[in-house]
């Protein structure tokens, strides 16, 4: 019996043996749904141990999990199964979490102050500065650090929005990719707006007073679409912040700019066109008339009302003393309207078209001109700000993908095509020197210029660096390798550099016109002072960054103050002896 049942039981080894052979493909199949099998009981295992760790804390039990268990401890396979299922679904439903300190989270709410378990006005400052720390720094303290750089803005409340009539009335944006709170506040704070408000996840809007009703805050709930942990108000609500603006925010009324008061042009109907008698006078009356004719200028002289553009006739550049200009409006009290002799002018929010046409060179062109600076130091406004100028596209050493999507066609140019005006350079070998024919040369104050790249290295081009970042090991580390090549970049240049314009970033800052004016003839081409007028008007562009976060406390030690002060000392001695300007005064040492 023994010796009958050995081929019996081992025929289908056999059989088994013999299929594999004949088909190895299937034999790797079936190794793969072995090793897959295996996986999925290793993952199931997981999220068991998971549910049962959280279920023990008599908090976080997960009902549909408990259900499937059919109220036994064990459960069923198939139950177990469904609870899984039942918890990812649920795991993508959960209402999103505001970033904040341990003691907001739901379990700690006991271990909060006294002062946070009266009354807590959430700011902003929580989903921007905890928005990238690890737990252990969410532990250690540092979070106060965090607050006082960015409690510049304070979250308000959700309000309704009704599409017919807006909550706030300001300008508006929308990205349904990536919007985040801090990108909405920023846009409002960079305008002068003092709220701002976010909507659906994805939509921007700002102004200067809340004109809608508070609801409850559970009608706020949709998350940004670029930062899932915060939330962008809902279907037709707003989740808005207040904006404490710094100094340095533009004067606004409304959605216009304050540009000041001026004196009345010798020929006004030549320099401001447009005109009209309005009854019962106000700020928003001769802005609401210029905006709706498309002129980016609104002067009011009492009751009388004159629109235009900055021209050679009215160019906004002897502003008088604001006491001559005072004259109360008549259908306000608070605001000046002007008189017949001097005018309080605003910018409107048309956008003057005169100087936003761009193009490439219409013949290629063998004369490189750089645009030459340490990183940092503006060259990305100071190309915005010749592109607007000259009408022509600025090309680039690098490709930067972000930059072409913010306009910057010639970016995609390989730097030899002549097709461009001139050319974006950091570089500062002298044999990349060399292949220029001339070059502006843009220096900015190290300590400014040191802040701004890193910024812009771990925050983008108007981004900000974490509070972490600054408080760790990458800032002095950053200034060590960086601060000696500011001063090494300048003195390259000046020494290889065959024709050379220096252009100081805080001179253009303060006398945008002549600056420009200078920087237009070194590249060859006429100016038209009606275009440059214009740029006046559009400066800021895309790439200026608010100031709404500022940093609260000086990154500098004294020992990178000695090292910073020498190498501006070094830089001063080497453009003197260009006969050129030396640095101006706020570089140098305090």
């Amino acid at each position: 019996m023994r010796v009958a049942r050995e081929p019996i039981m081992a025929r289908p080894l056999l059989k088994i043996h013999r299929y594999f052979r004949r088909k190895p493909v299937r034999f790797f199949s079936f190794i793969l749904l072995y090793l897959t099998a295996g996986s999925l009981v290793f993952l199931h295992s997981g999220f068991s141990s998971d549910t049962s760790t959280t279920g023990a804390s008599g908090s976080g039990r997960d009902p549909l999990i408990s259900e499937g268990g059919g109220g036994t401890g064990g459960g069923s396979s198939t139950s177990d199964a469904l609870g899984l299922l039942g918890r990812v679904f649920k795991e993508t439903r959960r209402a999103p979490r505001r970033f904040g300190p341990p003691w907001m989270k739901e379990n700690g709410a006991q271990d909060a102050p006294e002062w946070a378990r009266r009354g807590f006005e959430h700011t902003s400052s929580w989903s921007h500065g905890a928005k990238g720390r690890t737990t252990k720094e969410m532990d250690d303290g540092r979070e106060q650090t965090v607050h006082a750089e960015t409690s510049s803005s304070k979250y308000i409340g959700c309000y309704v929005d009704d599409t017919q009539k807006r909550a706030l009335r300001g300008v508006s944006f929308f990205d349904y990719k990536k919007m985040t709170v801090f990108r909405c506040q920023d846009s409002c704070a960079e305008r002068g707006y003092l709220y701002a408000g976010l909507e659906f996840g994805a939509e921007c809007y700002c102004g200067h007073k809340i004109q809608a009703p508070n609801v409850s805050e559970t009608e706020c709930s949709m998350e940004c679409k670029g930062e899932k942990s915060n939330l962008c108000g809902g279907p037709n609500r707003l989740s808005i912040y207040r904006l404490e603006l710094s100094q340095e925010s533009a004067r606004r009324y409304g959605s216009a700019i304050f540009k000041g008061c001026f004196k009345r042009p010798d020929n006004v109907t030549l320099a401001l066109p447009a005109s009209g008698i309005i009854k019962n006078m106000s700020v928003d009356k001769c802005v609401d008339m210029c905006t709706e004719k498309e002129f980016t200028l609104a002067a009011l002289a009492g009751e009388k009302c004159h629109c235009g553009f900055p021209t050679p006739l009215f160019t906004l550049h002897e502003r008088e003393d604001e006491e001559l200009c005072l004259q109360r409006c008549a259908g306000e009290d608070f605001e000046s309207c002007g008189n017949n002799d001097f005018f309080v002018v605003y910018q409107t929010q048309v956008q003057d078209n005169r100087c936003m046409d761009r193009r490439f060179l219409p013949t290629r062109s063998k004369h490189l001109a750089a645009l030459a600076s340490f990183p940092g130091a503006g060259n990305t406004w100071a190309r915005h700000l010749i592109e607007l100028a000259t009408g022509y596209y600025t090309g680039s050493y690098y490709f930067d993908g972000s930059l072409y999507n913010k306009g910057f066609k010639g970016e995609r140019d390989h730097w030899r095509s002549g097709r461009t005006i001139c050319i974006k350079t950091h570089e500062s070998g002298k044999k990349e020197i060399e292949a220029f024919d001339g070059s502006i040369l843009m220096i900015r104050n190290p300590y400014k210029a040191l802040m701004a790249e890193f910024n812009r290295k771990y925050g983008g081009h108007i981004g900000f660096a974490s509070q972490a970042h600054w408080r760790g090991k990458e800032w002095p580390e950053f200034v060590k390798n960086y601060a000696p090549w500011w001063a090494s970049h300048t003195l390259d240049w000046l020494k290889y550099g065959k024709k050379v314009q220096v252009v100081h970033f805080e001179d253009l800052k303060r006398d945008l016109f002549s600056q420009l004016k200078g920087m237009v003839i070194f590249l060859g081409l006429e100016v038209s002072e009606d275009r440059l007028l214009c740029v006046e008007g559009q400066k800021d562009g895309n790439f200026k960054r608010s100031g709404l976060r500022k940093l609260e406390y000086d990154p500098y030690t004294p020992e990178m103050r000695a090292t910073i002060d020498g190498l501006i000392k070094t830089v001063d001695t080497a453009l003197r002896k260009r006969n050129l300007a030396g640095v101006p005064e706020e570089y140098k040492p305090r």
